[in-house]
């Protein structure tokens, strides 16, 4: 044989082993014991775990806050929503308008199953005249989606907004399809 080829063998061999010696030999080295007693030994049951000294009684721990335990706490958004409605052509819709932290948005929840694409638009009226106003496109799958305008700053009662989406076939006449509203009344409510 080579004896190049073993000694290349055996390098690779040595090298590929270092990390298993050191789990072998677990968390004490050089002293620093983790306090877990454990190493590769004990992972697979081989030995007995270190004996360690009981621990001293434990302090009831402070409540942890959303920074400690890596959890951001979410805003409360406040929705008001107009009802569910459906048009004979394939569209379903629902739209609300959205208030978190002194923003205020219009999005509307669709479903079109007419089986052609259809342009939206989401209409956000405020107070003093305040308009915001969105094209979306919606595909011709019956997948749901949703159709939402930018984040504007509130200016006024969350009442005083109101948001309505629109859905048109996407053609010269843009006949209109459904008309939904975030305070329409519910069918048959007069």
């Amino acid at each position: 044989m080579n004896l190049r080829l073993i000694g290349i063998g055996a390098g690779v061999l040595i090298i590929l082993s270092l990390p298993l010696a050191g789990a072998i030999a677990g968390p004490d080295f050089a002293g620093q014991d983790d306090g877990k007693g454990g190493g590769l030994f004990t992972t697979l049951g081989l030995s007995e775990p270190a004996r360690t000294a009981p621990a001293p009684a434990a302090r009831p721990a402070a409540p942890a806050t959303a920074e400690q335990s890596g959890a951001a706490e979410q805003p409360r958004t406040d929705s008001h929503c107009g009802p569910e409605l459906s048009s004979p052509h394939g569209v379903e819709a629902q739209t609300c308008v959205l208030v978190a932290e002194g923003r205020t948005w219009g999005r509307s929840y669709y479903r079109n199953t007419s089986g052609r694409a259809l342009d939206a638009v989401l209409t956000v009226m405020g107070p003093a005249g305040r308009t915001v106003r969105i094209a979306c496109a919606v595909g011709a799958g019956d997948e749901p989606g949703l159709c939402e305008t930018p984040k504007e700053d509130s200016a006024g009662e969350p009442e005083s907004y109101s948001a309505v989406a629109e859905f048109a076939v996407p053609d010269d006449e843009g006949q209109l399809l459904l008309r939904s509203g975030s305070n329409s009344p519910a069918p048959g409510d007069g």
